[in-house]
């Protein structure tokens, strides 16, 4: 009777933890409707973003504006930039990896033919002192002002991590399969 009963008891534990197992050993795919807490910086160290509220106060990024929460997105639907979108195929619920991202599978190359010289007389007619380093709308995308000359003020059209390679902790924090 004990050796039934041991077998009863050993068989529902088996039972009970590979229903549990496989809900851990769910891997990420194409299609996955996922989210995940991320820390991203440049090769110098600099930290530029996370979804982590602890660091960006530690890393004096902090937003307040903003709510730090893991980040949901499709895996492998192109909402993320490509090297971060191929990193989180194949990750478990929990797990966290170091990657670190090209230029070209990030921002693109920096591209010097997107540096547009406007009229400085554009910025004085809508009444704007253009400061180096400034944000502006330019043909509806925030652009900076990379330099300014009595003739013409500079947009940098760049996206300010071209030509940076990117390096992001990512956890994974939740999966729906597709």
């Amino acid at each position: 009777m004990k050796k039934i009963l041991l077998f009863i008891l050993v068989s529902c534990v088996l039972f009970v933890s590979g229903c549990n197992d496989s809900d851990n050993s769910q891997k990420v795919e194409a299609g996955d409707y996922i989210s995940v807490n991320y820390t991203g910086s440049l090769e110098d160290g600099t930290v530029f973003d996370t979804s982590i509220e602890e660091i960006a106060i530690e890393e004096n990024i902090y937003n307040p504006y903003r709510n730090y929460e893991p980040l949901p997105f499709v895996a492998g639907a192109g909402q993320m930039i490509k090297g971060f979108d191929d990193a989180v195929i194949g990750m478990g619920i929990g797990e966290e990896k170091t990657v670190t991202i090209p230029p070209e599978e990030a921002y693109g190359a920096y591209c010097p033919e997107l540096l547009i010289p406007v009229p400085a007389e554009d910025f004085e007619s809508a009444n704007i002192t253009p400061i180096i380093g400034q944000k502006v709308t330019y043909q509806n995308q925030v652009v900076t002002i990379a330099n300014i000359s009595e003739e013409n003020v500079t947009l940098d059209c760049n996206h300010n991590l071209a030509g940076e390679t990117l390096i992001f902790t990512i956890e994974l924090v939740s999966i729906e399969k597709a």
